[in-house]
């Protein structure tokens, strides 16, 4: 039994944000730890279309925006055209929006939280049929929201619509938690710290950098981040409803002096 408590056999997923950086690492992870089929989205068609070429057959690019309550309706309807089922959603497209105080715009805070809050929730919404239909008390299906530390602690750069939507995200987890557990659906959420990606290009440009200020002495890699993704999506997390994980090597846990 403790050999298959990692398996994701037979499973089926989705990765939002699924092209690039962490969404890419966790879709890798899902096909390897035995996933059926993953299916990616992104905005940008051409980047899904090659993530998913790269990854091999069982990653099945669908591209859309799931920034407007329709896009995440498009995205919803043309999954729904392929599976009846939905095993794995994973929420993780994202955006972040820096400027000054005195000059943040509206649109940097509405961007940012229609992407990283919104979405989310419309999205789980409108999958919520297939989500219920593959989850059994026994085998809950999984939504993961991914998050970011910087909804747990502040950072210094001045990025407050990002900072806001993903507190935000991590209590939205909590709410969605509550109420999709009655239909065997397990919610949780990953908050990410220092990880090299096109969103974290200081992470990406300047790891050794970066490392210094972290208690692990290293940036994450793409193991430590497919593991939590795995384990949460798997019969290891299937009694694990409604936490969001931080793996930030101890930078949260730093700044609170600890």
């Amino acid at each position: 039994m403790a050999a298959n408590l990692f398996s994701l056999e037979g499973k089926v997923a989705l990765v939002t944000g699924g092209s690039r950086g962490i969404g890419k690492m966790i879709a890798r992870g899902f096909i390897e730890a035995g996933c059926a089929r993953v299916y990616i989205s992104s905005r940008k068609a051409p980047a899904c279309l090659e993530t998913a070429e790269e990854l091999g057959p069982k990653c099945i690019p669908l591209p859309q925006d799931v920034s407007t309550v329709e896009g995440c309706q498009a995205l919803a309807k043309a999954f729904l055209e392929r599976e009846d089922k939905l095993d794995i959603l994973l929420n993780n497209a994202g955006a972040a929006w820096g400027a000054p105080f005195e000059e943040f715009p509206e649109s940097g805070w509405d961007k940012v939280m229609d992407l990283n809050v919104k979405s989310p929730f419309f999205l789980t919404q409108a999958l919520h049929g297939a989500l219920k239909a593959a989850g059994t008390p026994q085998s809950p299906s999984k939504v993961i929201n991914v998050a970011s530390i910087d909804g747990i602690r502040l950072n210094p750069q001045e990025t407050y619509s990002y900072h806001a939507s993903k507190s935000g995200l991590i209590y939205l987890t909590r709410r969605l938690a509550a109420r999709l557990i009655e239909d065997n659906i397990a919610v949780t959420g990953i908050a990410p710290g220092a990880f090299a990606s096109e969103m974290n290009r200081v992470a990406r440009d300047h790891g050794d950098e970066v490392a210094k200020r972290i208690p692990s002495r290293r940036i994450g890699t793409d193991e430590d981040m497919q593991g939590v993704a795995i384990y949460l999506a798997s019969r290891a997390g299937d009694y694990v409803v409604g936490q969001t994980i931080a793996v930030d090597g101890g930078v949260a846990l730093a700044q609170l002096g600890v």
